[in-house]
């Protein structure tokens, strides 16, 4: 889809080490006219499909899931990365590893929501390793539904994901190249910090962090989960930068 390739050639920006940010108008702050025409892209691939319900993960999935099923006029499912009380009785898990935070995590959905008959389309924004996807496709089995495929917006062809799921997946944009040679992508080291997604508030674990690997070496990213943790942290050495959240 040329509309989104453009956006990400305008809009998108590459950060040091190859990451793609997308967040001003994906996965973070949505372009809902843009997700409209996703949505109809999705449907001209699987309109004839009987699409019963969308399923995807939490969080950055949801958006463009919602916009979609309005096409397909079905429900949408989100998969939650934590049981949480408002979730009653028996339900499907499997297990996801994210390759973001580098853990490995259950995603769930309650056996009230997906159904042997339902013929399930999968939705996400990223494919980069897979992982997510095929924790998705292992809750449709669980449920003995019907996978009918997945729509993904962007994928990350220089990490194996795609090569697992053949044609069950179609892309509604591009699908992101080998990145350059690691020679030419950065001189010095980079360490990665990240508490994961639960725990990444420690304001005083990423303060001494940054004190500890200042002005070493290597390059420091911290990622801290919210902008207000990147601000609360002040000053950091020329060699440490802080994001919120890191693609």
């Amino acid at each position: 889809m040329k509309l989104l390739e453009e956006r990400i050639r305008t809009h998108g920006k590459i950060r040091e080490g190859g990451v793609l940010k997308v967040d001003s108008f994906l996965n973070h702050q949505m372009d809902v006219k843009l997700f409209q025409e996703m949505g109809k892209e999705f449907l001209r691939l699987f309109g004839d499909c009987g699409v019963t319900k969308i399923l995807t993960i939490e969080a950055s999935g949801i958006g463009i899931a919602c916009v979609t099923a309005q096409f397909f006029d079905c429900p949408v499912i989100f998969a939650k990365k934590n049981k949480t009380r408002n979730i009653a009785g028996d339900v499907y898990t499997s297990k996801v590893e994210s390759f973001t935070h580098g853990k490995v995590y259950d995603i769930i959905v309650s056996k009230e929501f997906l159904y042997p008959e339902d013929r399930v389309l999968l939705i996400d924004d990223f494919l980069a390793n897979g992982s997510a996807l095929q924790g998705l496709i292992n809750l449709v089995q669980d449920a003995g539904a019907t996978l009918v495929g997945a729509g993904i917006c962007v994928e990350k062809a220089f990490q194996p994901g795609g090569e697992h799921f053949g044609e069950r997946v179609a892309f509604v944009g591009p699908s992101l190249p080998e990145l350059p040679p690691r020679t030419q992508r950065r001189e010095r080291p980079l360490v990665y910090v990240s508490l994961g997604t639960v725990m990444h508030g420690n304001t005083g674990f990423y303060r001494a962090c940054a004190e500890g690997l200042g002005d070493g070496p290597w390059d420091v990213l911290l990622s801290v989960g919210s902008p207000e943790g990147a601000a609360a942290l002040g000053a950091l050495p020329p060699n440490v930068r802080a994001e919120a959240r890191v693609e």
